[in-house]
Parts: structure tokens; C-alpha cells; sequence
């Protein structure tokens, strides 16, 4: 792990209290660092139409491209059991750093850090990038 790893992971861990997940149950916690080391977190925020559930890993990636983010370099994922994101947040990831480092933190276990990388979570990724 880099040494910052341990802060996005803490950061990760207490945004995890904020989650709002009363039908699931299971509250995730993300934190991610951009490129010029800015730290953004997010939360799984569900809804009773559940379609319209965010998980934790767009809410903070949201965060950071509200903030003028383009570039992610590594995301903390926290979770019970150190959960891998579900496709819809690998692709949504993927815009913003397909080879970014991923690391899943069981949140029984914080010390235990699964470390992985979404090209190897999300092969063959779908990208276009529009010409600015």
C-alpha cells in the first residue's frame, strides 16, 4: 500500500457511519484520491424505488468531479465482508481512470486490505472519450 493509503481507508471507514441503506442493510463507505491528491468521500444513499439507489463509489466520485475532479487515482471501498463494486461503479470509474488502484476493506477486519485495480476488476472496460 502507499503510504496515504491508511487516510483514504480511515476516510472511507468514517463515512461508512453515514450510509443510508434501511432496506438493505449494508452500508459502504468510499474514499478516493484524484490525481493532484485531493481526498472526496461518499456513501450508499438507498431509496425505496431502488433503482434510484446511489452506491457509496458514484457518490464520492460525484463528489469529485463536482469539485472539478477528472482523474482518480485510487479508491477505498469499505464495506462488511470487503464487498467489490458492482459493475455499474466499475464502469462509472473506468471514465475517470481505468487503471486506478482499488483497495476493499472488509469494515470487521479494517487492517485486512484486499488490493486489486479496475482494469483487472473490469476488462475490456467501454470507453469513448469525446474530442474537447
Amino acid at each position: 500500500m502507499d503510504p496515504g493509503d491508511q487516510q483514504l481507508i480511515d476516510a472511507a471507514l468514517q463515512a461508512q457511519k453515514n450510509a443510508y441503506a434501511p432496506y438493505s442493510k449494508f452500508s459502504v463507505g468510499a474514499a478516493l484520491r484524484t490525481a493532484n491528491g485531493e481526498v472526496f468521500s461518499g456513501v450508499n444513499v438507498e431509496n425505496a424505488s431502488y433503482g434510484l439507489t446511489i452506491c457509496a463509489e458514484r457518490s464520492a466520485a460525484v463528489a469529485a468531479v463536482s469539485a472539478g475532479a477528472r482523474q482518480i487515482e485510487v479508491v477505498a471501498i469499505v464495506s462488511k465482508g470487503g464487498a467489490s463494486p458492482c459493475g455499474a461503479c466499475r464502469q462509472f470509474l473506468a471514465e475517470f481512470g481505468g487503471g486506478m488502484r482499488v483497495l476493499l476493506v472488509d469494515s470487521d477486519q479494517p487492517n485486512a486490505v484486499r488490493e486489486t485495480t479496475l482494469d483487472v476488476l473490469l476488462p475490456d472496460q467501454f470507453s469513448f472519450k469525446p474530442t474537447e
